[in-house]
C-alpha cells in the first residue's frame, strides 16, 4: 500500500497543505488502491471518471500553491450510498433505485466539498440501511478487511471497510440505530453518532417522524473526527431539527483536554444484552484506563427498557410509507428481508405506537437519571464478533440465547434518546477481530465524547495498527 494512505486524515491534510505531497499524488494513490482492493472488499460501488478526479486534484494543488488551501483541500471523499451527491447514483442498495441519479448534494456533502474534499465515489450500504450487514441485490456484499469472511457491519459498512483498508481517507456515514458505531467497532475505527440535529439531515423528500438517524464521522483517529465535525456542524434551514452551531471548535476542545475528576458510569449489559465474554472482559479492562487518568468509575445497575423491537417496528412502518408507490408492482425487486419488514408494518397499530411512546419516555427518564449521577456512560459497543459477510446474525452467544436485535443492543437506546455516543477500539477478540467500547455523553455534548475518546486513545492508542496489507 502507498504510504500516503497510511496517514490519518489530519496528517494527510497537513502534508497536502504543506506541499509535502500533492493532491494529485494522493488521488492517484486512492484510485490505484480502489483498483487493487475492490474485488476483495467491494467497498466502493460507483465512481467519477479518473481524468475528472485528477483534474480536480490538480485544481486543488493550484489553490495550495496560491496559499488558498481549505481545511480539507484535495482530500478524496467517499459518500455512503444512502446519501446524495450530485452526478452519482444513489441506489440505496435497491434495484428499483439502481438508476437514481442525484442532482444535488446533501448539506453534509456540500459542506465537505466547500472545505476542499473531492468526491471520488459512493460506498456500499445495505438496502435502505435496514440491516447491520452490508449486502444488497445491486452491488453484493462488502467484506471486513480484518478477515474477508466477515462483514464490516452496516449500514455504513462500505465506508468503514474503505477507511480501515486504507482505500479512502475520508468517508461519510450515518446512524439510525447503530449504523456508524457498529461498522466502526467491527473494523476498529473511531465512530461518532452525533447529537440529533448536530449535522443537518437535508435535503429530504419527506419529514422524518422517526427522528433517530444522524450523520457523523467514521475516522482513523479522534482528532480526524473533530476535524470532520468542524466542517459540517451547524444549522440548515432545510432541516427543522438541526441544532445551532455549538459555538466551539471541536479541534480546540481536544486541545483543551478532558476535564478532570469526571464521574463515569459503566454498564456491562444495560440490564438485558448478551455479551461475548472476551468482549465484556476487554471493555471492563478498558474503562479502568479512566481511573488511571484520575476519574471515578462506578458500575451502573439495571438499565433502560429494551426497545429494539419497537424501534424496528416503527422503522418498518416508515419504510412502508416510503415505498408505498412502488408496491406491489415491483415487490419482487426488493430484498426478501426488507419486504418482510415492510409487510409486518401492516399490523402496526395505534396501540403499538402508544407503547413505543411510553417506552421512549421511560428511556428518557432513565437517561436523565444516569446523567444526573454521571458525566459519562460507558458500555461495550457490540456484544459479539462480526457475523459472516452475508450473515446470518448469531442466535446465541456462548450458549445463551441472543436478542433478535442483539447487534444493536447498546446502540439503539441512544438513537432513541438523542445522546451523542462514540466507539473506540479496545483490542482484538479471540477471533482476531476488533472490539469496541461505547462512550455516551449528555445531550449536545459531542465535545465531551470526543475529549473522553481522545484521552482513552492517548492512553491506549490503536493507530497505526490496521489490516491494510494482511489480506492482499
Amino acid at each position: 500500500m502507498n504510504e500516503i494512505l497510511g496517514k490519518t486524515l489530519s496528517e494527510l491534510v497537513a502534508a497536502v497543505s504543506g506541499r509535502e505531497v500533492s493532491a494529485v499524488e494522493v488521488m492517484s494513490a486512492v484510485l490505484d488502491r480502489i483498483e487493487a482492493t475492490n474485488a476483495d472488499l467491494n467497498a466502493v460501488v460507483a465512481m467519477h471518471d479518473r481524468e475528472r478526479l485528477l483534474a480536480d486534484a490538480r485544481a486543488a494543488d493550484e489553490r495550495v500553491a496560491r496559499g488558498e488551501a481549505r481545511a480539507l483541500e484535495g482530500v478524496p471523499l467517499g459518500v455512503k450510498d444512502l446519501e446524495d451527491t450530485e452526478g452519482l447514483i444513489t441506489s440505496h442498495g435497491s434495484l428499483p433505485f439502481k438508476d437514481n441519479l442525484a442532482t444535488q448534494d446533501t448539506v453534509q456533502v456540500a459542506r465537505l466539498k466547500a472545505a476542499g474534499a473531492i468526491v471520488v465515489g459512493k460506498t456500499n450500504a445495505p438496502e435502505f440501511g435496514a440491516t447491520a450487514i452490508t449486502k444488497n441485490l445491486v452491488y453484493g456484499s462488502t467484506h471486513n478487511p480484518w478477515n474477508l469472511a466477515h462483514t464490516p457491519g452496516g449500514s455504513s459498512g462500505g465506508s468503514a471497510a474503505a477507511l480501515a483498508a486504507g482505500v479512502l481517507p475520508l468517508v461519510t456515514s450515518s446512524d439510525g440505530g447503530g449504523s456508524i458505531r457498529i461498522p466502526a467497532s467491527f473494523v476498529g475505527a473511531f465512530g461518532l453518532k452525533t447529537s440529533y440535529g448536530r449535522i443537518p439531515n437535508a435535503p429530504s423528500a419527506r419529514w422524518d417522524y422517526g427522528d433517530t438517524a444522524v450523520s457523523g464521522p467514521t475516522t482513523k483517529t479522534v482528532a480526524d473526527a473533530a476535524l470532520f465535525l468542524d466542517q459540517v456542524a451547524g444549522p440548515s434551514a432545510l432541516d427543522p431539527n438541526s441544532l445551532p452551531h455549538p459555538g466551539i471548535s471541536y479541534q480546540e476542545s481536544l486541545r483543551a483536554g478532558l476535564p478532570s475528576g469526571l464521574r463515569i458510569g459503566y454498564s456491562a449489559d444495560l440490564g438485558y444484552a448478551v455479551v461475548q465474554s472476551d468482549i465484556g472482559e476487554a471493555v471492563y479492562d478498558a474503562v479502568r484506563a479512566f481511573e488511571k487518568l484520575g476519574h471515578s468509575v462506578e458500575d451502573v445497575t439495571g438499565g433502560p427498557p429494551p426497545m429494539g423491537s419497537e424501534w424496528g417496528a416503527f422503522g418498518a412502518f416508515e419504510m412502508a410509507a416510503r415505498l408505498r408507490d412502488l408496491l406491489p408492482e415491483r415487490r419482487e425487486e426488493f430484498g426478501r428481508s426488507l419486504i418482510r419488514g415492510v409487510l409486518e408494518a401492516d399490523s402496526f397499530t395505534a396501540e403499538d405506537f402508544g407503547r413505543m411512546q411510553e417506552g421512549r419516555e421511560a428511556l428518557n427518564r432513565w437517561c436523565a437519571d444516569v446523567f444526573d449521577r454521571y458525566d459519562l456512560l460507558v458500555t461495550p459497543t457490540i456484544p459479539y464478533d462480526p457475523p459472516p459477510a452475508r450473515g446470518p446474525f448469531p442466535t446465541e452467544t456462548e450458549g445463551r440465547k441472543q436478542l433478535a436485535w442483539g447487534v444493536a443492543s447498546f446502540t439503539i437506546p441512544f438513537n432513541l434518546s438523542w445522546h451523542p455516543a462514540g466507539t473506540v477500539r479496545v483490542g482484538l477478540s479471540r477471533a482476531g477481530l476488533p472490539m469496541g467500547m461505547q462512550i455516551v455523553a449528555p445531550r449536545h455534548r459531542d465535545d465531551l465524547v470526543l475529549q473522553a475518546a481522545h484521552a482513552f486513545e492517548r492512553e491506549r492508542p490503536w493507530h497505526p495498527e490496521w489490516p491494510t496489507a494482511a489480506w492482499e
